[in-house]
């Protein structure tokens, strides 16, 4: 790994059109742009990311999401759809990263800012290789995940995990034996985790539309959004009753 200071910081947002519980949501719109826009053009705020890249499967399905990241001249690498993990790695390589940020084209109302806590936290601690905010505590809504990576964790990954169902979630052995790496939680300032901001059904979909019909696609984060539900509080309940899914 080279020295901290000159790594090059790549975000990878893992989309794909085959979700079951809500077909092609990737590219639904909200406020007239694709959730995956709204995705990339908040990271793309993010002041310690070099490249923001997605990174779908070559499964023809995926031909919709590969076009829009060409129409809109967003980076796209195209891998696995089964083995996210191996995606990931080939990604990462594809893009001369010495560090990944993960994030998933379902959380539109990713924060920039959030994700720079995330970065800085594994730049800047000595001997840290793996840093998010969900692990091993969420306090941030759900729908503002993000895990940050050195790529020679990655690489470590591909060789020790032979799951399929782990490698599916990329980081999932970190998840499964966090006392195997060197990791670090970000904490929010207070416990936010009851908020469901990810879009995964049809009801976390009527939320977000509800946000960003408020906001439009300005820049906007976090605060403005928990202070427009506080004011709002049957909005929130719209997916209150959602259980998750995957782990992330």
């Amino acid at each position: 790994m080279i020295g901290r200071h000159k790594a090059r910081v790549v975000a990878l947002v893992q989309a794909r059109m085959g979700s079951t519980r809500l077909p092609g949501k990737v590219l639904r719109e909200l406020a007239g742009t694709t959730m995956l826009e709204h995705v990339v053009g908040r990271l793309r705020r993010a002041t310690t990311i070099d490249d923001v890249v997605t990174a779908t499967s070559v499964l023809p399905a995926d031909d919709a999401v590969a076009d829009l990241c060409r129409r809109r001249n967003i980076a796209c690498f195209r891998g696995s759809e089964a083995d996210v993990l191996e995606r990931f790695l080939q990604a990462a390589r594809a893009f001369s990263a010495d560090v990944v940020v993960r994030i998933t084209a379902d959380c539109p109302l990713i924060d920039p800012a959030v994700v720079d806590e995330v970065v800085e936290a594994l730049l800047s601690t000595p001997d840290c290789e793996y840093a998010s905010n969900v692990l091993p505590q969420r306090t941030y809504p759900r729908g503002l995940d993000a895990e940050a990576c050195d790529v020679d964790l990655l690489e470590r990954l591909d060789r020790e995990d032979r799951n399929p169902a782990w490698r599916q979630h990329v980081t999932e052995m970190v998840f499964q034996q966090p006392e195997r790496f060197r990791i670090f939680n970000v904490v929010a300032s207070e416990d936010l985790s009851r908020h469901r901001w990810t879009v995964d059904t049809a009801e976390d979909f009527a939320l977000a539309a509800e946000i960003f019909a408020r906001f439009g696609s300005r820049p906007f984060g976090l605060y403005e959004v928990l202070a427009f539900l506080d004011e709002r509080p049957s909005l929130s309940a719209l997916n209150a009753h959602v259980a998750r899914k995957a782990p992330l």
